[in-house]
């Protein structure tokens, strides 16, 4: 029913229609607007075949999972490589830094083409400005090695950056990221060639011939022993650049 009501000056003010209003308060406000998002309206939209913003970006997210899995993550190689599978170059790909992706596989040494000897290995270096992608099979048939930020070189110290990384494949694939604890990444000589240090060990050393080989556990990229053992001989070694 409408009526009419007037202010204190007398003002006729146009008559309120009271069969709608209905006050409520603001936590129930807030709960018929939660209801809207609710299971039931999202079963109604479907039962009268209604398409939601929500079903749109679902569909949108699945099928930019499916493009990018798993080809996104294969890279083109400059040469079949003897060491690892497919599956494992997808996931060495997915952790490797931003500014390689993209980016052709080139194979810059392998011991099946250049010998055994890290001076060989420092010289196919000269020249490169990317980071390097270090690969080891051992006597015993495992996996694993480095990434480095940079080229393999004769340094008086330790060089490198963050972004350099060990993995493994043994007996599972496992990725070692800087700690932050230390910035012993990288150092090479005439004799050896080490990553990681802290506590007396290396993450990761190779002698000049490329036959011996050791690991263990570090402070720089918190790893545990990236080979079946400690001590290990080398079989066969590739390194791949980006570019």
């Amino acid at each position: 029913m409408s009526r009419l009501w007037y202010a204190k000056k007398g003002r006729k003010h146009q008559p309120v229609n009271h069969k709608y209003a209905l006050v409520v308060s603001v936590a129930e406000y807030h709960r018929r607007i939660d209801a809207l998002n609710s299971e039931e309206l999202r079963t109604l939209c479907r039962r009268l075949q209604i398409t939601t913003r929500e079903d749109i970006n679902s569909k949108q997210a699945t099928n930019i999972k499916t493009d990018l899995e798993p080809e996104a993550f294969r890279p083109n190689l400059s040469d079949p490589s003897e060491l690892l599978q497919p599956e494992q170059i997808e996931k060495l790909t997915k952790s490797l830094p931003p500014r390689t992706i993209g980016y052709p596989w080139t194979l810059v040494y392998s011991t099946a083409k250049h010998g055994m000897s890290l001076k060989t290995l420092y010289r196919t270096m000269l020249g490169l400005d990317t980071p390097v992608l270090l690969v080891i099979k051992d006597s015993d048939g495992q996996v694993f090695g480095a990434l480095a930020s940079e080229p393999f070189k004769v340094s008086d110290g330790f060089y490198g950056t963050g972004e350099t990384f060990m993995f493994t494949f043994s007996p599972d694939f496992e990725v070692f990221k800087w700690t932050g604890d230390n910035m012993f990444f990288i150092k090479g000589d005439m004799d050896s060639l080490a990553f990681g240090g802290g506590g007396g060990e290396f993450a990761l050393w190779l002698d000049g011939d490329l036959y011996h080989g050791r690991s263990h556990s570090c402070k720089t990229f918190g790893n545990h022993t990236l080979s079946k053992r400690e001590d290990f001989i080398i079989q066969d070694i590739e390194i791949w650049a980006f570019e």
